[in-house]
Protein backbone atom coordinates (compact mmCIF):
# COMPACT_ATOMS: atom_id res chain seq x y z
CA UNK A 1 0.00 0.00 0.00
CA UNK A 2 1.46 3.40 -0.91
CA UNK A 3 2.37 5.71 1.92
CA UNK A 4 0.46 8.92 2.18
CA UNK A 5 1.90 12.06 3.57
CA UNK A 6 -0.12 14.78 5.10
CA UNK A 7 1.04 18.31 4.75
CA UNK A 8 0.05 20.79 7.33
CA UNK A 9 -0.46 24.40 6.42
CA UNK A 10 1.41 26.60 8.88
CA UNK A 11 0.87 30.35 8.72
CA UNK A 12 1.49 33.27 11.02
CA UNK A 13 0.73 36.87 11.61
CA UNK A 14 2.14 39.54 13.87
CA UNK A 15 -0.34 41.68 15.73
CA UNK A 16 0.13 44.80 17.73
CA UNK A 17 -0.99 44.67 21.29
CA UNK A 18 -1.05 47.61 23.65
CA UNK A 19 2.23 46.31 25.03
CA UNK A 20 4.34 44.58 22.38
CA UNK A 21 3.86 42.71 19.11
CA UNK A 22 2.61 39.14 19.40
CA UNK A 23 3.30 36.45 16.81
CA UNK A 24 0.37 34.09 16.27
CA UNK A 25 0.91 30.79 14.45
CA UNK A 26 -1.83 28.53 13.09
CA UNK A 27 -1.69 24.95 11.88
CA UNK A 28 -4.40 24.12 9.36
CA UNK A 29 -6.30 27.27 10.32
CA UNK A 30 -6.28 26.67 14.09
CA UNK A 31 -4.20 28.71 16.54
CA UNK A 32 -1.28 26.64 17.77
CA UNK A 33 1.27 29.11 19.14
CA UNK A 34 1.57 32.61 20.50
CA UNK A 35 4.99 34.17 20.99
CA UNK A 36 6.09 37.36 22.63
CA UNK A 37 9.23 39.15 21.58
CA UNK A 38 12.38 37.74 23.18
CA UNK A 39 10.46 34.74 24.53
CA UNK A 40 12.33 31.70 25.78
CA UNK A 41 11.71 28.60 23.63
CA UNK A 42 10.74 30.78 20.65
CA UNK A 43 11.65 28.81 17.53
CA UNK A 44 13.21 30.39 14.45
CA UNK A 45 10.89 32.63 12.43
CA UNK A 46 11.19 30.38 9.36
CA UNK A 47 9.15 27.71 11.19
CA UNK A 48 6.14 30.04 11.38
CA UNK A 49 5.14 29.54 7.75
CA UNK A 50 4.03 32.26 5.41
CA UNK A 51 2.37 35.40 6.65
CA UNK A 52 -1.42 35.25 6.43
CA UNK A 53 -3.78 37.04 8.81
CA UNK A 54 -6.98 35.26 7.71
CA UNK A 55 -7.11 32.42 10.30
CA UNK A 56 -6.61 34.77 13.24
CA UNK A 57 -9.64 37.06 13.28
CA UNK A 58 -11.30 35.61 16.38
CA UNK A 59 -8.01 35.20 18.25
CA UNK A 60 -7.16 38.85 17.58
CA UNK A 61 -10.63 39.97 18.66
CA UNK A 62 -10.36 38.04 21.93
CA UNK A 63 -6.80 39.22 22.61
CA UNK A 64 -7.88 42.83 22.06
CA UNK A 65 -10.82 42.34 24.45
CA UNK A 66 -8.50 40.74 27.04
CA UNK A 67 -5.99 43.58 26.87
CA UNK A 68 -8.85 46.10 27.07
CA UNK A 69 -9.95 44.43 30.32
CA UNK A 70 -13.22 43.21 28.78
CA UNK A 71 -12.47 39.48 28.47
CA UNK A 72 -11.46 37.21 31.32
CA UNK A 73 -11.67 33.80 29.65
CA UNK A 74 -10.58 32.86 26.15
CA UNK A 75 -12.85 30.64 24.08
CA UNK A 76 -10.75 29.62 21.10
CA UNK A 77 -10.10 26.30 19.42
CA UNK A 78 -6.43 25.44 19.84
CA UNK A 79 -4.14 23.02 18.06
CA UNK A 80 -1.71 22.10 20.82
CA UNK A 81 1.08 19.60 20.28
CA UNK A 82 2.84 18.07 23.25
CA UNK A 83 3.20 14.96 25.33
CA UNK A 84 0.07 13.58 27.00
CA UNK A 85 1.32 14.98 30.33
CA UNK A 86 1.97 18.44 28.84
CA UNK A 87 -1.52 18.48 27.32
CA UNK A 88 -3.03 17.64 30.73
CA UNK A 89 -1.04 20.42 32.39
CA UNK A 90 -2.06 22.94 29.74
CA UNK A 91 -5.70 21.95 30.21
CA UNK A 92 -5.33 22.58 33.95
CA UNK A 93 -3.84 26.00 33.21
CA UNK A 94 -6.98 26.93 31.29
CA UNK A 95 -9.00 26.22 34.45
CA UNK A 96 -7.21 28.82 36.56
CA UNK A 97 -9.62 31.75 36.80
CA UNK A 98 -8.67 35.22 35.67
CA UNK A 99 -6.98 37.16 38.43
CA UNK A 100 -6.12 34.05 40.45
CA UNK A 101 -2.96 32.01 40.82
CA UNK A 102 -2.08 28.40 41.58
CA UNK A 103 1.19 26.90 42.69
CA UNK A 104 2.99 24.20 40.77
CA UNK A 105 2.18 21.88 43.68
CA UNK A 106 -1.53 22.69 43.48
CA UNK A 107 -1.53 21.93 39.77
CA UNK A 108 0.28 18.63 40.38
CA UNK A 109 -2.31 17.77 43.03
CA UNK A 110 -5.17 18.61 40.63
CA UNK A 111 -3.60 16.28 38.09
CA UNK A 112 -3.54 13.46 40.64
CA UNK A 113 0.26 13.52 40.79
CA UNK A 114 1.11 15.37 44.01
CA UNK A 115 4.84 14.70 43.70
CA UNK A 116 5.09 16.03 40.15
CA UNK A 117 5.42 19.78 40.75
CA UNK A 118 8.77 19.91 38.91
CA UNK A 119 7.31 18.06 35.93
CA UNK A 120 4.37 20.48 36.02
CA UNK A 121 6.85 23.36 35.97
CA UNK A 122 8.64 21.94 32.95
CA UNK A 123 5.36 21.41 31.09
CA UNK A 124 4.23 24.89 32.08
CA UNK A 125 7.45 26.31 30.61
CA UNK A 126 6.75 24.61 27.28
CA UNK A 127 3.26 26.08 26.96
CA UNK A 128 3.04 27.13 23.30
CA UNK A 129 0.17 29.59 23.69
CA UNK A 130 1.03 31.98 26.50
CA UNK A 131 -1.60 34.44 27.73
CA UNK A 132 -4.43 32.38 26.17
CA UNK A 133 -3.30 29.30 28.09
CA UNK A 134 -2.45 31.33 31.19
CA UNK A 135 0.85 29.91 32.41
CA UNK A 136 1.61 33.30 33.97
CA UNK A 137 -0.93 32.42 36.68
CA UNK A 138 1.33 29.71 38.14
CA UNK A 139 3.59 30.70 41.00
CA UNK A 140 6.04 29.00 43.32
CA UNK A 141 5.12 27.79 46.77
CA UNK A 142 4.92 30.67 49.19
CA UNK A 143 3.83 33.03 46.42
CA UNK A 144 7.21 33.50 44.74
CA UNK A 145 7.30 34.35 41.05
CA UNK A 146 9.30 31.66 39.33
CA UNK A 147 9.91 31.00 35.68
CA UNK A 148 8.06 32.49 32.77
CA UNK A 149 9.02 32.18 29.12
CA UNK A 150 8.25 35.85 28.59
CA UNK A 151 10.37 36.90 31.57
CA UNK A 152 9.53 37.46 35.23
CA UNK A 153 8.86 41.16 34.69
CA UNK A 154 6.14 40.33 32.15
CA UNK A 155 4.70 37.70 34.48
CA UNK A 156 4.57 40.20 37.34
CA UNK A 157 2.90 42.78 35.13
CA UNK A 158 0.36 40.32 33.69
CA UNK A 159 -0.61 39.28 37.21
CA UNK A 160 -0.91 42.93 38.28
CA UNK A 161 -2.99 43.68 35.18
CA UNK A 162 -5.40 40.83 35.93
CA UNK A 163 -5.60 41.82 39.60
CA UNK A 164 -6.49 45.35 38.55
CA UNK A 165 -3.48 46.79 40.31
CA UNK A 166 -1.24 47.49 37.33
CA UNK A 167 -1.35 50.55 35.13
CA UNK A 168 -1.78 49.91 31.40
CA UNK A 169 1.65 51.28 30.64
CA UNK A 170 3.24 48.97 33.22
CA UNK A 171 2.47 45.83 31.25
CA UNK A 172 5.42 44.53 29.27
Amino acid sequence: MPRTTTTRRVVHTVVDSPYEPLTLVAVDGVLSRLYMTEQRHRPPEETFGERDHRPFGEAIRQLDAYFDGELTEFDLPLHLEGTPFQLRVWEQLRRIPYGETRTYGELAEALGSPGASRAVGLANGKNPVGVIVPCHRVIGSGGSLTGYGGGLDRKRRLLAFEAGTGADDALF
